[in-house]
Order: structure tokens, then C-alpha cells, then sequence
């Protein structure tokens, strides 16, 4: 009882503070080598996972293995790289389910080197300071990731910029070769939708739908293991008429003996939570008769269908035959673009005019037409719109047409006017692109050894305040150029309730207009006198939600006179939610200002952001621009400037001596108040730390 009695003692003393706080320390540090946890407080959240990097690992349906290959040692920064690798992994892991493994090898073994090279990842020379020399050292930095039989590396790793973009989007691209429907935790469900009541008309193919279809599903549902659910409705009237309102499908109108209209539908439709798919599979009139088209490339439809439902690596489609800008043109072309894509993306190029949108495209890409789209081309993209598809216009004003001949040197470049007809769509969903280019004084410098400096004012340069923060597309970005760009006006969408409208980029409040005399030459272009005529002008928007159409039927309908039945699958308003992206430049996408190997230049990261956000892959934003740091600073003038001065200068001074007066005032209250409170007979004062008796 004695000994209980002491020990009790013992902990009430301040002698076992120390162990006991020795005990606790231990404790902690047991408990936390095994259970991770960490607290990010960087601002773009640097060390934390994203959403779809956590989506991407915790359902793998395989074993997926990151082996990582880097030397030890390493020289700073490359070490702080090392280190955001196991960090970042480590990340993965907790996130991941049981199928997510992480190996380190010890790259001072040989045959770990032989292993690394075996996976195509090479050894690379980086720079370090020793003995206060500099000289080069030989390093293995790199990662190889396996998925089922499939193999893909990250070498030369020498940044963490992107990283995690990298890794996520190098697993996703595995997991979609191997089965897009991988993890999903949403069921996906093809129906077709078919009238019965349509067989006593003689439609040709009519009765070999059923077969067709199921035949089909049965082939792409056991590539997907089984994942595809299917579905056969036979809609009435009314629900033929919901159909058609719904998804857009083909509705098909009749009269019964009675002379009763009855309505009935044709169509096969891919869903997926709340995003569907409408397969090609309508009826269409031959002339003689109707038929039913789309039975011979059903498979490789709906095969596509999935792939652009659910997966982040759905092709997109490049409209071309209207001059727009090539994909083999790495000057004056968009080849540095495609080439900005390509690890996720492949740009299919496609002639409106000859082919239909295909099924698996839920973006096109419509950059720097010059010539006029048919009514035809309009309507197809009019209704892709419609669908739930994404547009992105990359417009410009003027075709640029150099001069040519011998004294082309001596001779300035015509500016022809632009009108395309697809300014008949952008106003019917809201948007309207100007005319003429817009001038910033805010804009790309160059100091010339002849004239000095020059002002190129046709290209503004975008800082912070001229892109949108609270959009993916455009945070944490800055110095974006936009080269010869025309204005884009969003107001109408703006008073739209259905749509949502992001002003992504805009000129500074130092901008005006100029459509004549267009010499874009910096020694012959001036801002105007008039200040008053600048303002700040929109450059891209982005405009999400339910469209109306722009066409209140197929202007290329045939006349159906004479036939018992009548088809129609023009839809007028949204079926689901779509995104427009208009920007009015196509220099943006062009090799003057996206180099080969920029994918790190702010222009070409808020160009592929636009592309990711339009795809449905926002989250790659963020991930791209997570360790970018493009801050600029402000200049400011008048007071501010003079207040700062001052401060700089003097205030810190000033505020270090207040300090000082308010910290002994403190004491001094104190110590009179021990006085008076333990010996009030003492006539004594303490005046600045000295005893003074009166």
C-alpha cells in the first residue's frame, strides 16, 4: 500500500514530468509509424491527392505496380524531387485499395540497373556542387507502372511540376486499354427502344434489329466483363413522344385506322448515371422505301459509345475543309498542338461535309476557320450541341493573306473579313464573336537594339486579373498571350437562367478596338488619345448548359409525301448539359505561340486545361498547375506608393519603439499591482525598474 502510495506521489511531483512526457513521446511515435498522416497546408495543396487520382486507384480490378528507379544521394533540388515521389506515392497507397503496390530499388545494385534499363528507363547526368566545384553525376530518376500485361515509365523525373498529372493520367490510360469500365461504381445499362407496331409497314431490317442489337451487346459486353446490362422497351405512344424529348432518339408518327396519330420510336440508348449515349440506329427513307441503318457497325458504335461515356480518353474529332488551321503545320499550323494532346488525347480529323459526327465523340474542335460551313455542317453540329456534345471555337476575325511576288517584302498583308456561318449558331446559344482586333497596352515586350522598346499591343498579355481564379481552365495562371484576338460577347448566355457563364480570359481595363487600318506593325500602331474608348474586352468564355437550337427543323429534310409515316429527330433544346468554349484567336493553338516542347508555357497549359475541362477531366487542371508559380506583381502608384515608402523607411521604426513604450507601460501597471496587492503600507513607487522613496 506503501508503494502504491509513492508512486501515486511520484506522478503528482513535478519530478515525473519528464518522464512521463518521455512515455507520451514514444507512444506517439509508434502510433505514427503506423498510421500516416499529414496535414497540406500548401496553398494549391501540393502533397494532397486529387479526386479523380483517388477515383483512379481505389476500385483497381488488377494488380498495379509502380516500381521506382532512383539513385540515392542525390544532389538538391533533385533530392526535394526524391522525396515529393515517396510522398506522393505514399499518398496513392492510402488512397488505393489492395490491388496498388509500390517497390524501391536500390540503384547501387547492378542488376537493379539492368532491370531499369530492361524498362526503357535511362541514366541521366545532373549537376552537383562538390568540393566547391561543379561537375555532373550519373543518375537513375524514373518510375515504370504495370497494369494486367501492360507497361508504361516516367523517365528522367527531375521535377515534381505535374507529377501527379503524369502518374494519374499514365494509370488511367492503362486501366482504359485494358477495360474503360474498370472500377466503376455506376452500372451502365444499353436499351433499345423499338414499336412493335412499326413491323406492319415493311421498314427493311425492321426485324433484324433485335438480333443485330443483342449480337452486338453480347460481343462489346464481354470485352467489358460483363458490365453492360441490356434492356428492350417497347414504348407507346406516349412514351415514344417522352423518348424523343429525353434522349433525342428518332420518333415516328402514323395514323391508325381510326385516324387516331400514334407515335413511336426507333433507337438505342447507352446510359450511365445521369450521361447517355445515343447509338446510330435510325430509320431512314431510300426512296422506295424506309430501312433501318446502323446495323452493320453496331459493335463498333457502341464499343465507341462506352469509351466516350466513361473514359477520359475518348478521341476528339477536328473539323476540317473550311481552312482551318492544319495539324501538320508546326510554324503557322496547329501541329504543336496535337502534340500538346497526345498522351491523352488523338485528333481525328473529320470532314463535316462527308460524315457524320461519330459516336464516340463528345468534342470537336473547330479551330480558325476561313471559309463558309453549308447548312448541312451547321445542322450536325447544331445537334451535336443539342446531344449533350462540347464545342470549342477557336475564331478569328480576319484571314491573313500574305503577299507574294517579288516585292512581297515591300508589301503589307491583307486583312479579309471572316464570316463562316457559324456566327448563327454562337448567337443562338448566346455568343457573339467582333470584328476587329483587340489592342492592349498590357501586352508582349520586346527591346529592339534599333528602335528601343516595342509595344506588340496586338498580342495582350493576361495576368492574374485577366483570368478567371475560380475556374480550373485558368487558375494560378498568368502571362497568357492571346495573338491578333477579336472580342467575344457573352451577355446574352449571361441573362440565359439555363446556362452558366465563365469569362475566362479578358484584356486589361488599357484596351481598345481596331478594325481599320490594320498594319500590325509596333512602329505604326498608337493608342488612341482618347482614353476614354479603352476598356477591358472579353477574349474566351465558356458557356455550360441546355442549349436551344438554332434551327427549327433539318434544313436538309427530305419531303416524305405519300408515305403512311413520318420520322423526325431534330431536337430543339438540350437533352443535357453541354459545353461551349469560344475563344477569338486561333494563334492560341498555333506554333507561334505553343513551342514543341512547351507543355509547360502558360499559354499551352490554359490551352490543355480548356481541352481537359471540355472532356470532362477538370481535376487534370488542377494537377497541372499544382507546383506552377505564375504570380505577378502589381504596380501601384499614387498614395499606396507613398504610404509603403514611408513605412519601409520609417514606420517599422516608429512601430518597433511604440512596442517597446507599451511593453514597459505593461510592466510598470504590473509591478504596482504585486505592490499593492502584497504590501499596500509601502509608500515606496517603482519608476523604471529603480526603488524611489518619497
Amino acid at each position: 500500500m506503501k508503494k502504491q502510495n509513492k508512486f501515486i506521489s511520484w506522478i503528482k511531483s513535478p519530478a515525473s514530468d519528464f518522464w512521463l512526457f518521455v512515455a507520451v513521446l514514444v507512444l506517439a511515435n509508434l502510433v505514427a509509424s503506423r498510421a500516416f498522416f499529414r496535414i497540406d497546408l500548401t496553398g494549391a495543396h501540393s502533397y494532397s491527392l486529387s479526386e479523380s487520382s483517388r477515383e483512379v486507384v481505389s476500385s483497381l480490378e488488377e494488380p498495379l505496380g509502380i516500381k521506382v528507379f532512383f539513385s540515392s544521394n542525390l544532389p538538391a533540388p533533385y533530392s526535394g524531387v526524391q522525396q515529393y515521389v515517396n510522398d506522393i506515392l505514399g499518398e496513392y497507397k492510402n488512397a488505393a485499395n489492395s490491388n496498388f503496390s509500390c517497390e524501391y530499388f536500390d540503384m547501387n545494385k547492378s542488376e537493379n540497373q539492368t532491370l531499369a534499363r530492361n524498362y526503357g528507363l535511362n541514366q541521366i547526368q545532373i549537376r552537383e556542387v562538390k568540393d566547391n566545384e561543379l561537375g555532373f553525376k550519373n543518375a537513375y530518376m524514373g518510375l515504370a507502372i504495370t497494369y494486367a500485361d501492360q507497361i508504361e515509365t516516367l523517365d528522367s523525373v527531375t521535377s515534381s511540376d505535374g507529377l501527379e498529372y503524369k502518374i494519374t493520367t499514365t494509370i488511367g490510360r492503362l486501366i482504359s486499354n485494358t477495360n474503360a469500365l474498370s472500377g466503376l461504381s455506376d452500372k451502365v445499362t444499353l436499351t433499345l427502344y423499338k414499336t412493335e407496331a412499326l413491323s406492319s409497314f415493311g421498314i427493311g431490317g425492321f426485324s433484324e434489329i433485335d438480333s443485330a442489337v443483342k449480337k452486338a451487346w453480347e460481343s462489346v459486353n464481354g470485352r467489358y466483363r460483363g458490365k453492360i446490362e441490356f434492356a428492350s422497351v417497347n414504348p407507346d405512344s406516349q412514351t415514344a413522344q417522352e423518348l424523343s424529348s429525353k434522349y433525342g432518339i428518332q420518333s415516328v408518327s402514323w395514323q391508325d385506322d381510326s385516324g387516331k396519330t400514334q407515335t413511336g420510336s426507333i433507337g438505342l440508348v447507352l446510359e450511365c448515371a445521369d450521361k447517355f449515349r445515343v447509338v446510330p440506329l435510325k430509320m431512314q427513307n431510300m426512296i422506295f422505301q424506309y430501312v433501318i441503318t446502323g446495323l452493320d457497325s453496331l459493335e463498333q458504335n457502341i464499343s465507341d459509345s462506352v469509351q466516350a461515356l466513361v473514359a477520359k480518353t475518348a478521341p476528339i474529332a477536328y473539323i476540317t475543309g473550311h481552312g482551318e488551321l492544319s495539324l501538320d503545320d508546326a510554324q503557322n499550323g496547329a501541329a504543336p498542338f496535337k502534340s500538346l494532346l497526345g498522351d491523352i488525347y488523338s485528333l481525328e480529323e473529320l470532314a463535316l461535309a462527308e460524315s457524320e459526327i461519330p459516336a464516340g465523340v463528345s468534342t470537336i474542335i473547330i479551330n480558325g476557320p476561313k471559309s463558309s460551313f453549308s447548312d448541312d455542317e451547321l445542322y450536325k453540329i447544331d445537334q451535336f450541341v443539342m446531344r449533350g456534345g462540347n464545342v470549342m471555337f477557336f475564331m478569328d476575325s480576319y484571314n491573313v493573306v500574305m503577299p507574294s511576288g517579288q516585292n512581297a517584302y515591300y508589301q503589307q498583308p491583307q486583312y479579309i473579313p471572316v464570316r463562316t456561318g457559324l456566327e448563327k449558331l454562337l448567337s443562338a446559344y448566346g455568343v457573339e464573336t467582333g470584328t476587329g482586333y483587340v489592342m492592349d497596352e498590357n501586352c508582349f515586350t520586346q527591346n529592339h537594339q534599333q528602335y528601343g522598346k516595342l509595344n506588340f499591343y496586338y498580342v495582350p498579355m493576361l495576368q492574374k486579373s485577366g483570368l478567371d481564379q475560380k475556374n480550373l481552365i485558368s487558375k494560378n495562371l498568368g502571362y497568357v498571350l492571346f495573338m491578333q484576338s477579336s472580342a467575344v460577347d457573352a451577355t446574352k448566355a449571361q441573362e440565359n437562367p439555363l446556362l452558366n457563364v465563365s469569362v475566362l480570359a479578358k484584356s486589361s481595363p488599357e484596351s481598345w478596338i481596331q478594325s481599320d487600318n490594320l498594319i500590325l506593325s509596333p512602329l505604326y500602331i498608337q493608342p488612341p488619345a482618347d482614353k476614354s474608348k479603352m476598356k477591358s474586352e472579353n477574349l474566351a468564355v465558356l458557356v455550360e448548359g441546355k442549349f436551344t437550337s438554332a434551327y427549327s427543323a433539318n434544313p436538309s429534310a427530305e419531303n416524305e409525301g405519300g408515305s403512311k409515316i413520318s420520322t423526325s429527330s431534330h431536337i430543339s433544346e438540350g437533352t443535357q448539359r453541354g459545353k461551349i468554349f469560344v475563344a477569338g484567336t486561333s494563334y492560341i493553338t498555333s506554333g507561334q505561340l505553343i513551342s514543341s516542347d512547351g507543355a509547360d508555357e502558360p499559354v499551352a497549359m490554359f490551352v490543355r486545361n480548356a481541352v481537359d475541362y471540355m472532356n470532362g477531366n477538370s481535376d487534370f487542371c488542377s494537377m497541372r498547375t499544382k507546383n506552377v508559380s505564375l504570380n505577378t506583381l502589381r504596380v501601384s502608384s499614387g498614395p499606396a506608393v507613398s504610404f509603403a515608402k514611408f513605412f519601409n523607411q520609417f514606420g517599422l521604426a516608429i512601430l518597433v519603439v511604440l512596442s517597446g513604450l507599451v511593453v514597459i507601460l505593461v510592466r510598470r501597471s504590473h509591478r504596482e499591482k504585486i505592490r499593492l496587492l502584497y504590501n499596500p503600507d509601502d509608500s515606496r513607487q517603482i519608476v523604471h525598474n529603480k526603488n524611489v522613496e518619497k
